[in-house]
């Protein structure tokens, strides 16, 4: 995969899409391109929020510790953003993120995160509704399974 590749990868992320493509190409240049294989963890709940990763292609699992044992809540692929709920509340990973398949991702630091976010309001924008989204939806699951 060339950097234009990871770039016009990182256009299809929401909150990306309205970055200059100066500023994505050098966010691909300083992020690490990491390969996952099947049944692989990102990072597992509990560990220090170090980076945020974009799944370039593959599919990855959203997995919760319970009394009952370790649950999947979601599933993600190409283009979702994940890690960033960590780095932003400055705590620990909320979830464990396992590579359903094999899986390729770019790993974007914690500090150049914040660093983006800071110069980039409507990025910091896009990311608030992304979490509000998800809110959302888990509470919407909530409800759903409460009255089942």
């Amino acid at each position: 995969m060339t950097l234009e590749t990871e770039v016009q990868s990182l256009r299809q992320v929401p909150m990306f899409r309205d970055v200059d493509p100066a500023r994505l190409k050098l966010l691909a240049f300083t992020s690490e391109r990491v390969q996952f294989a099947a049944g692989q963890r990102f990072f597992s709940q509990g560990d220090p929020s170090d980076a945020a990763y974009v799944l370039l292609d593959g599919r990855a699992s959203v997995l919760l510790n319970t009394p009952r044992g370790e649950i999947q809540v979601a599933e993600l692929s190409g283009n979702a953003l994940v890690g960033e709920m960590g780095i932003l509340s400055d705590t620990p990973r909320s979830a464990t993120i396992m590579a359903a398949e094999p899986t390729t991702a770019l790993r974007i630091d914690k500090r150049v995160f914040l660093e983006l976010l800071a110069q980039f309001p409507q990025m910091s924008l896009a990311v608030m509704r992304e979490l509000a989204q998800r809110l959302e939806r888990t509470n919407a699951q909530l409800v759903a399974q409460s009255s089942s």
